[in-house]
């Protein structure tokens, strides 16, 4: 079943387009907001749906990065070596960091659509993954840029990115601390992890567009109006994250996991009593 309301729709294209980029997990919020205000349940195409507007958004903002991955990717082929710019090391270095993603969601993607969508334990995700988080913050020592991963940090980044296939976790938020704890700079944990977002989200998107078209012959307005709606607030969320990381630390999200946590663990236990 999808949603039944344009206004739902749009709630959802909202969390998808800011906890895609923030680290507060997208998929968390796409099942406890309608937990929380007992909203229509939804199925997991209109969340890849979802998910494809956040794929507009990055590959719209990062678009003449990819451009010069790609071709420096090609480059990397034709001429039998990754010598040259650091994007030739960067392109294979994204494309096997997808790797782990790609065979959790091959693997689990039953467990995803049901196991793993319970709300309480997206809230212990949510507050599990906040103090590692603040972790990883703290004993980062900022001492390394993108040019500077092996391919070892890049497999770990991926793996940590895995990890998002349990909801609450937050792909963007495994990716940043993962980041942090090799010693990356701040800011070049989050751009790694916007640019890393592009390849498994792509991917998602292919694997579940038939069944994404075929919800959308009875429902093509809701999907379109949750679909631009997260490319436009993952456009923003961008933008604000590159901006607010050079000044703050990440401790705003680390104590908004934490009260969102903590909020849906209270209702849980006034609903069951």
């Amino acid at each position: 079943m999808v949603i039944m309301t344009i206004s739902e729709s749009v709630i959802l294209g909202i969390m998808q387009g800011l906890g895609e980029f923030l680290p507060i997990s997208s998929s968390g919020h796409l099942i406890i907001v309608p937990y929380l205000f007992n909203l229509k349940p939804h199925s997991l195409s209109f969340d890849v749906a979802l998910h494809l507007g956040t794929l507009c958004a990055v590959g719209i903002y990062f678009f003449s990065d990819w451009l010069k991955l790609i071709k420096q990717g090609f480059l990397s082929l034709k001429e039998g070596t990754l010598a040259g710019t650091s994007e030739r090391r960067l392109f294979w270095f994204i494309l096997i960091a997808t790797i782990p993603g790609a065979l959790a969601g091959k693997f689990l993607e039953n467990n995803a659509e049901t196991a793993f969508r319970k709300p309480l334990l997206v809230a212990l995700a949510l507050g599990g993954f906040a103090l590692i988080l603040y972790l990883a913050q703290k004993i980062n020592k900022g001492t390394k840029s993108l040019s500077d991963i092996k391919l070892r940090d890049a497999f770990l980044i991926g793996l940590a990115q895995s990890l998002a296939i349990f909801p609450g976790i937050s792909r963007s938020g495994a990716t940043i601390a993962s980041g942090l704890f090799l010693n990356l700079k701040k800011e070049e944990a989050v751009r790694f992890s916007f640019l890393l977002s592009f390849p498994i989200i792509l991917g998602a998107g292919i694997l579940k567009f038939k069944d994404i078209i075929i919800e959308c012959q009875n429902h093509a307005f809701y999907f379109l109006a949750g679909f631009s709606v997260s490319a436009l607030f993952g456009l923003l969320s961008i933008h604000f994250l590159l901006r607010f990381i050079r000044k703050y630390s990440f401790n705003l999200f680390i104590w908004y996991r934490i009260a969102v946590s903590l909020l849906v663990i209270i209702v849980f236990i006034l609903r069951k009593g």
